[in-house]
């Protein structure tokens, strides 16, 4: 059984550690900055086996050098060559084996342009997709098209339902604050804001979600329906489920 422990870095990240069973070595997940890495690794007596990138953000990446240094740890990533340390660039349809699991890469730009997320199927099935689905939301359209951001989504929502989704920000409770404004007639977004803020109060992570949730309570997987094409409606235009979801990024950019 492979164990996802949060490891919080920054003002909002997450550095995802992955450990399966009782092994001493360990994977981590877009490490923005080393120090909290290095300091649960000692304090556990682990061994940093693997990095996994998905894009090329300094919060996702400024940790490495020093995690290199220190572990000389094997870095899986996108094929950017401005990331520093990657020793496996890795594409869509690529496979990797990451303590003892098989992992798909799927290209999932948007965010940005080299962006990737890794999926491993089985019990639990795992999603690590850094920036491009968050919980109620998904990122912004810093260097991708909306058509982009909008093909990712949808081909991340294709994977099991029971899936479950780690995202890279503790984003949770502005997304589903923005969803009550963009999905007004969804009660399932009230009541998992109602939740959020249960577990923000005691600075509980909201994380990891899941995409049947996601499907519930995401209104960017939710831009065909009615509620949300109306709310898009009052901010621009709604006439497809691209033009919708355009106007919705904009619209949380503002929000």
């Amino acid at each position: 059984m492979m164990s996802v422990t949060p490891i919080p870095a920054l003002s909002d990240n997450y550095i995802w550690l992955l450990r399966q069973d009782t092994s001493q070595s360990v994977c981590v997940v877009d490490p923005g900055e080393a120090a909290p890495v290095i300091e649960l690794l000692e304090r556990e007596s682990l061994t940093l086996d693997t990095i996994l990138i998905t894009h090329h953000h300094h919060d996702h990446t400024d940790g490495l050098a020093e995690l290199i240094k220190r572990y000389s740890p094997h870095v899986i990533g996108p094929r950017n060559p401005t990331i520093e340390g990657i020793n496996e660039q890795v594409a869509h349809g690529d496979e990797v084996r990451v303590m003892g699991r098989l992992f798909d890469v799927i290209e999932t730009p948007g965010h940005t342009l080299d962006h990737v997320s890794y999926f491993t199927p089985g019990i639990p099935a795992l999603l690590f997709c850094g920036d491009t689905l968050f919980c109620g939301g998904c990122g912004r359209l810093f260097e991708g098209s909306p058509e982009q951001m909008l093909t990712s989504l949808r081909t991340l929502a294709e994977l099991p339902e029971d899936t479950l989704v780690f995202a890279a920000h503790e984003y949770t409770q502005a997304n589903l604050t923005f969803a009550r404004a963009a999905d007004p007639d969804n009660e399932d977004v009230k009541y998992a804001l109602q939740e959020c803020e249960k577990a923000r109060a005691l600075d509980r992570p909201t994380l990891p979600s899941t995409i049947g949730r996601e499907l519930k309570i995401n209104p960017y997987l939710r831009v065909g329906t009615d509620s949300v094409r109306q709310a898009a409606g009052t901010h621009g235009a709604n006439d497809d489920d691209l033009a919708t979801f355009s106007t919705i990024r904009e619209w949380k950019n503002r929000f």
